[in-house]
């Protein structure tokens, strides 16, 4: 008999840029589709982003979620009603740390989400349009940062430099061991979030809400924080574009966004098996 006969998947949690969502942040058909057919079998389908909680609601929305979701990589975990089920701030002493090393690079724009607000000292950067867009919401300009230092959801160091933010998450990780989780959420962001604000604190926090055992859990997503929910899921999959690392840590590897990889995989590896 096979694992899917034996564990037949009840839950399941995907990413959403990268993943569900083409490059224009749009959904296809196709997807919309394949998460009503899951939800008519009686599978949960959620989603877990690095997106705040605001930024997920015409997704939300368009997929018909009824059950919580998880913004900032799991910082927040939103109730389908709005409230919060859980939320994870940053430490003070991470955020003071990683603030002072991504202020201290010309290449990179500094962001900082707490408040429901996407805070920023320089609206003139050139990543704020793209982040404005996929958000669907404006920054909010600031003098300073201080002031939220004790409710922080997530600090965001943005550039289309990826080789040096991938310097910086290896020079911050020693830096924040303990304190804080760092990971790149796309190749041009680096997330900065609490330590219990990750994708697989987030699937399993999930799973027990609903009543399901991990190995009856499904994770699907692309980026560099998404392999912690892929370590606790009893399926993991990984997008076709993604890096080989995050395909590494991944059960099976489906097609890529632009491919509609994700519906390829839940008609194929979920559906299919039930």
């Amino acid at each position: 008999m096979s694992d899917a006969a034996i564990h037949p998947i009840r839950f399941v949690l995907s990413d959403m840029d990268g993943t569900l969502l083409l490059p224009d942040h749009s959904l296809s058909q196709r997807t919309i589709d394949s998460v009503r057919a899951l939800r008519e079998a009686g599978v949960f389908f959620s989603l877990a982003t690095g997106r705040p909680p605001k930024a997920m609601l015409q997704q939300i929305e368009a997929l018909g979620v009824d059950v919580p979701t998880a913004g900032f990589n799991g910082g927040t975990l939103v109730n389908p009603d709005g409230s919060i089920l859980i939320a994870h701030w940053l430490p003070a002493e991470a955020a003071l740390i990683a603030l002072a090393l991504f202020c201290d690079q010309p290449d990179v724009e500094t962001w900082v989400f707490a408040d429901g607000d996407w805070m920023l000292r320089d609206p003139a950067g050139p990543m704020v349009p793209r982040e404005q867009h996929g958000l669907g919401y404006a920054p909010v300009v600031v003098e300073s940062f201080e002031p939220f230092l004790d409710r922080i959801d997530k600090i965001v160091a943005a550039s289309t430099n990826t080789q040096l933010l991938i310097e910086l998450e290896a020079q911050l990780q020693p830096k924040v061991e303990g304190l804080a989780q760092v990971s790149r959420s796309q190749p041009v962001y680096l997330d900065v979030t609490a330590m219990k604000a990750n994708k697989g604190e987030a699937l399993a926090t999930l799973a027990a809400h609903l009543g399901v055992p991990l190995e009856q859990t499904a994770a699907i997503g692309d980026g560099g924080n998404d392999p912690a929910m892929f370590h606790v899921a009893g399926l993991s999959i990984a997008m076709g574009q993604a890096e080989e690392a995050v395909k590494r840590q991944a059960n099976v590897v489906t097609g890529s966004n632009i491919e509609d990889g994700a519906a390829e995989a839940i008609e194929r590896f979920i559906l299919s098996a039930r």
